[in-house]
């Protein structure tokens, strides 16, 4: 059987790592908020014909680069963001020997739920 990802996380694993990924998340989100309030300058300064150089710009970059890199941790890990707004992470994992998410939302204090590679979220099940 083919398997679609080299990393399988164990419950006892993706548990070790909530803390870590609350954190990966909130940091996102402010980057998130920062993002748009840069995004408005810019389109302020653009729309009213001035140069968009300098400041805005290296602030806007440097947020993008720390983005980027908090999105590589997960990447790294094959820890997938199914939707960021809400925070709903799937860990790769087996249960008899077929591949599946664990799947974690936000606002749940433990990873009680998997489904199939197929189902996503609507097929989620208790653990």
């Amino acid at each position: 059987m083919k398997r679609h990802f080299k990393k399988h996380y164990t419950l006892d694993e993706a548990r070790t790592l909530l803390p870590q990924v609350r954190q990966w998340l909130t940091q996102l989100d402010h980057f998130q908020e920062r993002l748009k309030t840069l995004d408005k300058r810019v389109s302020s300064l653009l729309s009213a014909g001035n140069d968009v150089g300098g400041d805005s710009v290296n602030q806007l970059v440097s947020l993008l680069a720390e983005c980027k890199g908090v999105l590589q941790e997960f990447r790294v890990r094959e820890i997938h963001i199914k939707d960021l707004a809400r925070g709903l992470i799937d860990f790769p994992s087996l249960r008899d020997g077929k591949e599946i998410f664990l799947c974690w939302e936000r606002d749940e204090e433990d990873i009680e739920y998997w489904h199939d590679l197929e189902s996503g979220y609507a097929g989620r099940e208790r653990l």
